[in-house]
């Protein structure tokens, strides 16, 4: 019996921007921000079991007066070999391994765009991949809570 694999090919930065519209005026006030993340997943097939995954992290920062201090943008990319997997396996590796493998390195880019950027050190907290993908195979499973027979 054979074991599948799965293997980092390439990791590479797809995409990063920084924003701060109101420098260097917000260095004035006090830091204090709420922070707003989104974290989107984006898997791509390639040739010979190779599949892109390209992990997006968006942060924006805004003032107590609610006015954008910053926005970060990070699309960190990976090229994965995986091989001698089921489909649902696949999946899961896909949703799971690897965007765990490349969550440091965003949070790495995020954290010296910040800095860089004149704002203190950002320091993203841990993601479940795991919890998410299950919690979305559940609510794929569940029947519309909105689901009306006639």
């Amino acid at each position: 019996m054979s074991t599948g694999q799965v293997r980092l090919e390439r990791l590479y930065l797809k995409d990063a921007s920084f924003e701060s519209p109101r420098s260097p005026d917000v260095f004035g006030e006090t830091w204090n921000p709420e922070m707003q993340l989104e974290i989107n997943t984006r898997t791509s097939a390639q040739q010979n079991n190779r599949f892109e995954v390209v992990l997006t992290v968006t942060l924006r920062a805004k003032s107590e007066t609610g006015k954008t201090a910053f926005i970060i943008e990070v699309q960190q990319a990976g090229l994965f070999l995986i091989e001698g997997v089921d489909d649902p396996v696949r999946q899961r590796v896909l949703a799971t391994v690897c965007p765990n493998t490349l969550f440091p390195y965003v949070r790495e880019t995020v954290d010296s765009l910040a800095v860089r950027g004149g704002f203190p050190a950002i320091q993203l907290a841990p993601v479940n991949f795991d919890a998410a993908y299950s919690e979305a195979l559940t609510k794929q499973q569940a029947p519309p809570a909105d689901e009306v027979t006639h």
